[in-house]
């Protein structure tokens, strides 16, 4: 071992043990080469590999601080199988890469730190996010796009601004996306259900929506659907803007999960809109990490000066450093070899999922669609809550759908899965004790 390298292990385990606390001045480096017996561009190199790790910084002509104690976690293993947790698998992101973005967006983009943002965001990122957007077949004027704090200020946005149609009602899938749905509850919005299944939705009844009711946008997730995860076929997306047209009704687009689809075919509703009714909104927490908290959201010209008007009253500007971290992100070429790789390994996990719900519960309902979560639909007689309290009990976690529903709607037996968090081996071994459970049936039934 090099003489640094025990010098660092020895600092750095001082840090950990917190020997050395947060802010704490550490010696000279002229005292700790005297004490380590070295010289100081050892102390130096030692130094800088602790700094490199962001567990000290240096202040000119003062000396070395420690930052924190922490070191970074590992994964831990668990004997849970975890279908209920919906965040990407955190250590699988490639957190050294996305690192050298942040460090240079804050070397490039010094001066723009210091000052407030436009409510559109960062221009140089909507440039590249017009570029990625057309890899999604969404064509746009970089005009027309806004830089968002995530999928749900979008959603909030809209849901409080006026539209053209001087309606107010919002039409909504039901199940939906749980976030959401507090939403619309918190602030006691004028809203409407419609029923959406593993065959998609009853368009008679969506037209009978659209007709009678003043329904100011259609809310929706045409592909992979949250929690249902299926996808509208092309002649449904054809008929849902048909009929969005004939009667005014806007459609809000979530399409959160593009970055998983592999058949290239598949095209998000806005590719078909020739009326100019279609919201688009994409968002980066599956893909990346929820953290992050950006998203985007293309508009129609008409809803463009109004929607820039609100967001400059909930915020000035998404945050500058996150945006300029994922510009480099995606104009470095990062981000497109990132999806590529993790897009493939969801892919792995929602093909196991598929030979798994085939092989022991095919007696149920559930989507054929490779995603990577999906549901079962259950007899009405079984209690679902003391189904998922039985098979948490027995370290198989999952989550009830009674949030992913408007207040008054009355819930499917829908027994939720999600393999976001599941290592591959473990989701055959999950499935199959859901099958043990429900085929004891004098539990449930």
């Amino acid at each position: 071992m090099f003489k640094y390298e025990s010098i660092y292990n020895n600092i750095k385990d001082r840090i950990q043990m917190a020997d050395l606390q947060a802010g704490e001045k550490l010696p000279s480096i002229r005292d700790l080469s005297q004490q380590f017996t070295c010289s100081k561009s050892t102390i130096l190199t030692a130094l800088n590999k602790l700094e490199d790790q962001h567990l000290i910084y240096a202040i000119p002509k003062s000396g070395y601080y420690v930052v924190d104690h922490q070191m970074p976690h590992k994964p831990s293993t668990t004997d849970f199988i975890d279908f209920a947790t919906s965040s990407p698998t955190w250590h699988a992101f490639p957190y050294k890469d996305f690192q050298h973005c942040m460090n240079k967006a804050i070397d490039t983009y010094q001066e723009e730190l210091f000052h407030y943002g436009t409510p559109n965001g960062l221009p140089s990122l909507i440039d590249e996010a017009r570029k990625l957007l057309e890899t999604y077949q969404i064509f746009t004027h970089s005009d027309h796009i806004f830089v968002t704090s995530g999928v749900q200020q979008a959603l909030a946005i809209l849901s409080l601004m006026p539209f053209p149609n001087h309606r107010k009602t919002i039409l909504v899938e039901q199940p939906s996306y749980h976030l959401y749905m507090d939403f619309i509850k918190t602030y006691k919005l004028p809203v409407i259900g419609i029923r959406r299944t593993v065959n998609g939705i009853d368009l008679e009844e969506l037209e009978e929506i659209f007709c009678s009711h003043d329904i100011k946008f259609f809310y929706t997730m045409p592909r992979f659907h949250s929690p249902l995860g299926t996808s509208y076929r092309k002649k449904e997306k054809e008929a849902i803007l048909s009929l969005a047209a004939r009667y005014d009704v806007y459609i809000v687009e979530d399409d959160y999960l593009a970055d998983f689809e592999q058949n290239t075919k598949v095209d998000p509703l806005f590719s078909y809109d020739t009326h100019n009714h279609v919201i688009y909104l994409k968002s980066f927490s599956k893909i990346m990490f929820p953290g992050l908290r950006i998203g985007f959201a293309v508009l129609p010209p008409l809803l463009t000066p109004l929607f820039q008007r609100y967001k400059k009253t909930t915020d000035i500007d998404s945050s500058m450093i996150s945006q300029a971290a994922l510009e480099l992100y995606i104009k470095s070429g990062m981000f497109n070899h990132y999806r590529a790789r993790v897009s493939g390994t969801y892919a792995a996990r929602a093909t196991i999922l598929q030979h798994a719900l085939r092989k022991h519960l095919s007696v149920y309902q559930f989507p054929s669609e490779i995603c990577m979560h999906s549901h079962i639909v259950l007899p009405k007689r079984v209690n679902l809550n003391l189904l998922i309290s039985h098979l948490n009990q027995h370290k198989v976690l999952l989550e009830p759908i009674d949030g992913n529903y408007l207040d008054g709607v009355l819930n499917e037996r829908i027994l939720k899965l999600n393999i976001s968090n599941i290592e591959e081996y473990k989701i055959e071994e999950g499935i199959k004790k859901i099958a043990i459970a429900l085929n004891n049936s004098k539990n449930y039934f």
